[in-house]
């Protein structure tokens, strides 16, 4: 029995567009969650830059936590705040040892996604100790 072309070629239609219908949604979501991650991860940059400027404030020897929560304000002021929101800066300082905790969200690129941004950065406090007598 001969094969109609005609009919098979006709029995087709429309199939590229219910693929592409498929597929699209699903690479469009592709593209902006690595845009998110990308805004994310510069945001984590931004913060680990930031903790460290402050951390550098704080553990000079007459330093106090409010020289580097100053020094975090500032940084953030001259980088932008663009991809970081919600930031919350803690500086604390004992006899030994300074520490700055930065938490904030990145800026969402796929809405209702809110990727959190969490950066810690500690050391010793300086302190001037004079050469030990020989």
């Amino acid at each position: 029995m001969p094969v109609d072309t005609r009919r098979r070629a006709h029995g087709d239609r429309g199939a590229v567009t219910v693929e592409t219908v498929t597929v699209m949604p699903l690479l469009l979501t592709l593209v902006l969650l690595l845009a998110q991650v990308t805004v994310w991860w510069h945001a984590v940059h931004i913060a680990q830059a930031t903790a460290a400027h402050a951390l550098a404030a704080t553990r000079t020897e007459t330093a106090t936590p409010a020289d580097g929560h100053t020094e975090a304000d500032t940084l953030l002021g001259q980088l932008g705040h663009g991809p970081l929101h919600d930031v919350r800066i803690t500086v604390t300082r004992t006899a030994d040892r300074a520490d700055v905790r930065i938490t904030a969200t990145a800026a969402p690129v796929i809405p209702f996604l809110h990727l959190p941004v969490r950066v810690h950065a500690s050391g010793p406090v300086e302190r001037f100790r004079p050469r030990a007598a020989p």
